[in-house]
């Protein structure tokens, strides 16, 4: 796999500061109100070591903004010196961190607090982005496209956490579509070839999307939707948790410990199944996509289906030539809606549910990460995780594409994960 010659790597774009104000402005206002239904004990709760405080998200995020972006220029005097230890996340180039577990623990600031610190940062970047050059600007445009994971993960941890909550609370009504007649799944044929895939030069992409290179692709079939509820409750009907031939060895060993037996949320109460939603615990519907499953549970389900998943090459194979259409954050019905009439392409494959893929998150050929604290970004977690692709019903539709990359370790579940097949052709 070489890389492409016609796309070298590129260079900070021309960004214009007023679009970029803008996009700011809008970006910022949507994290806020994501907040806007929650108390104030909502935005300090801590459900697991993996999810975060919905108020530690708007902080982060306003931090990113401070350390890569404000703090590199003249004369910005910083909101407070304590925030660059609570709100790092992971970046040691920077300093220590406050322990991930703990992040819940930390009552002050208050939610009013964080919004304030918000306003002062938002005030300095916004009155600083005419004066700032191509390669501050593009960082910035970065630190935007960081926010929207934020948003995605915000309401993952809120789910999460309101899952764990005796009561069921309702982070909004959701609207519920009519059932659908989900067609039988179909294959579309993908034949050999020499393709490119990765970011080029032209628009934003994260640094791990480039460079844009040939490979190979072998002929393969991939299903014409997501696999659904129905689908998923025939393997486990059949003893597919059950069944160790089914499973890759660390899968079964995170199966038995963990004691699955259906995707998480779902609950088996008098002979039926209920799942847990943003809008509160509801029964299973059959005709939706299977959600919050990990990469060990896709795997032996595709297994137990005769299939395989997809790699990321062949996903994006796939994906290129399609617009990306979906159910994102702004339907708003921030869960995976049943499958529309099948067309001519494979369907859903951008939003409803994040799709595993075959692939370990590895660099692509003549990959290098940024130089700097910001290289931390993506390239140090290129190991032990699995990649997925398109998007969810919790991803804004302007972060979506088909070359972006997203990673999770094999084993975890919360986010809006599902399965899509493949095969071989023979």
């Amino acid at each position: 796999m070489n890389p492409d010659p016609e796309a070298p790597r590129p260079e900070p774009r021309e960004l214009d500061p007023a679009a970029l104000s803008r996009d700011f402005r809008a970006v910022r206002g949507a994290s806020e109100a994501l907040c806007e239904p929650l108390s104030d004990e909502d935005c300090a709760l801590q459900s697991m070591e993996d999810a975060s405080p919905a108020k530690w998200h708007l902080a982060h995020t306003t931090w990113f903004f401070e350390t890569f972006v404000l703090r590199e220029l003249d004369d910005y005097p910083p909101y407070d010196e304590a925030f660059e230890f609570l709100f790092n996340s992971y970046y040691n180039t920077i300093g220590e961190q406050h322990p991930r577990p703990q992040r819940g623990l930390v009552s002050r600031p208050t939610r009013d607090e964080v919004l304030e610190y918000r306003r002062y940062v938002d005030a300095e970047m916004l009155q600083r982005l005419d004066g700032m050059s191509a390669e501050t600007l593009a960082v910035s445009e970065l630190g935007l496209h960081h926010e929207q994971q934020h948003q995605e993960l915000l309401l993952t941890d809120l789910k999460h956490l309101f899952s764990h909550n005796p009561l069921d609370p309702t982070y909004q009504a959701l609207a519920l579509g009519s059932v659908r007649e989900v067609k039988p799944l179909a294959w579309h044929y993908v034949p050999p070839d020499t393709r490119f895939v990765g970011a080029g030069a032209g628009g934003f992409a994260f640094d791990n999307e480039r460079p844009r290179h040939r490979v190979w692709v072998d002929g393969f079939e991939l299903a014409s939707r997501l696999v659904t509820n129905a689908e998923f409750l025939a393997f486990i009907e059949d003893n597919g948790y059950a069944r160790p031939e089914l499973w890759l060895s660390d899968g079964w060993i995170a199966a038995e410990r963990e004691r699955w037996r259906a995707p998480l949320y779902w609950r088996e109460r008098n002979g039926g199944w209920t799942t847990f939603t943003l809008g509160g615990r509801r029964d299973v519907r059959e005709d939706e996509p299977v959600c919050h499953v990990s990469f060990y549970e896709a795997d032996a389900y595709a297994r137990w289906a005769c299939a395989r998943l997809a790699t990321e090459q062949e996903w994006e194979v796939a994906a290129s030539a399609l617009p990306v259409v979906g159910n994102f954050v702004e339907s708003g019905l921030l869960h995976p809606a049943a499958a529309g009439s099948p067309g001519e392409a494979p369907g859903q494959l951008f939003g409803d549910v994040w799709e595993w893929t075959e692939s370990a998150y590895r660099p692509y050929p003549g990959y290098r990460p940024a130089s700097g604290s910001i290289g931390e970004y993506n390239g140090k977690f290129m190991c032990n995780q699995m990649v997925l692709r398109g998007g969810s019903c919790a991803t804004p539709r302007s972060h979506a594409r088909a070359t972006y990359r997203n990673f999770f370790f094999p084993w975890q579940r919360w986010q809006f994960t599902g399965i899509r097949l493949a095969r071989d052709v023979r």
